[in-house]
């Protein structure tokens, strides 16, 4: 049986999981045979605290966005489900194990670590081994990859799951990027061909759908943005586009929200 492969990403409050910042967006994309799946796991979380003004400018979520949603105890039976014997591949992965772990034990003394059911894997240190002494932020990586299918006003913890999970397959596999399908389309390599000879010309690929919740969700917050700063987010059609997810480009942004590596 093939490994059960989850990559997984969070948005905080904050930095520091010991100065009480908590976890307000988890996101997790299930990967089959090599290939993004469309089973994802994806919620906003009210962390009962207020959010840091300078994580807001990095995800775009303000405390109101949150005032009506679970708390992390309402979803942690379905979150452990999701995950439970699984490889969770996670960029840094230190940082959003720890503020999970925190989360379950805050919610209940029952619940185990995410270590004791899972395998994790760090795609930071897979990236700092294979690119010794070079920037391996997300966003870095994407770039040198060539993974450009993604615009980014705004981080969001299951957009950048799907980014990490191209990144993912690039840094274990060579390949371009997994494709999004419930079907059986192969995974592409850096030549332009499918792992079994046959070229991708021609190939239709189709891309995962959030569902109308998500949608909802979004939309809602990229108007409660462009309110709030009288900006224009990129709205609708990219939200479609692109896994119905919003995220940022901030290179200065990402470096303080991760430390001074930009790891995020």
């Amino acid at each position: 049986m093939a490994k059960k492969y989850i990559i997984l990403d969070t948005e905080t409050t904050g930095l520091e999981v010991l100065q009480g910042h908590r976890v307000i967006e988890i996101g997790a994309v299930l990967m089959n045979d090599r290939k993004k799946s469309e089973e994802h796991f994806h919620t906003y979380l009210n962390p009962s605290r207020l959010i840091d003004e300078e994580a807001s400018k990095v995800h775009g979520i303000m405390n109101e966005d949150l005032e009506d949603k679970p708390a992390f105890d309402e979803i942690a039976e379905e979150f452990l489900e999701f995950v439970d014997g699984s490889t969770l591949v996670i960029h840094n992965a230190a940082f959003d194990i720890g503020f999970l772990n925190n989360e379950l034990k805050l919610a209940s003394s029952k619940y185990p670590k995410l270590e004791d059911i899972c395998e994790v894997e760090d795609s930071l240190a897979i990236a700092k081994d294979k690119f010794p002494g070079q920037r391996n932020s997300l966003d870095a990586l994407a770039n040198r990859f060539d993974i450009s299918n993604y615009d980014r006003t705004f981080h969001g913890a299951l957009l950048d799951a799907n980014i990490l999970a191209d990144v993912y397959m690039m840094l274990t596999g060579g390949q371009s990027k997994f494709e999004f399908s419930s079907n059986s389309i192969t995974t592409n390599n850096q030549n332009g061909n499918s792992k079994n000879g046959i070229s991708k010309e021609g190939l239709e690929l189709k891309l995962i759908k959030a569902d109308k919740n998500d949608l909802d969700q979004h939309e809602s917050r990229l108007l409660d943005i462009e309110k709030r700063n009288s900006i224009k987010t990129l709205g609708e059609n990219y939200i479609e586009k692109s896994c119905n997810k919003i995220c940022t480009e901030s290179n200065w942004h990402s470096s303080y929200w991760r430390g001074e590596n930009c790891i995020i």
